[in-house]
């Protein structure tokens, strides 16, 4: 049974997205598929995997497709190819996405795990 010593929305987002730990953060890096693959494999969404084609649909990458090239787990976010900002020095760092603003449209099926995930849902 999990005690709370506050029901204050600030400090429950807090436990909750900020501190949780490491497999609960996993299991919150989840994006949705695209209508071709919720079709095809009759789920809504997908834990995101470097190596999956994504499509970005919020902020200022939009529109942007590329595959992920990174997961940072900590801080819950994606790095995309092609998605990256300048520094005022020049050099281009890649630019970290929350996975519930982009949509995967090609998964990458290299992993038995996976597949064997996809074909029982």
């Amino acid at each position: 049974m999990v005690v709370r010593s506050s029901s204050q929305p600030r400090k429950m987002r807090k436990r909750m997205i900020y501190q949780a730990r490491l497999h609960e953060k996993n299991r919150q890096l989840v994006a949705p598929l695209s209508t071709e693959l919720r079709e095809k494999y009759g789920i809504r969404r997908v834990r995101v995997r470097k190596g999956d084609r994504v499509l970005v649909v919020r902020g200022s990458f939009k529109g942007h497709e590329g595959k992920v090239v990174g997961v940072d787990i900590d801080n819950m976010r994606i790095f995309v190819e092609g998605a990256n900002l300048k520094k005022a020095d020049g050099t281009e760092v890649p630019f970290p996405i929350h996975p519930s603003k982009v949509v995967v449209t090609e998964l990458d099926l290299s992993d038995p795990r996976r597949k064997e995930k996809l074909q029982i849902s």
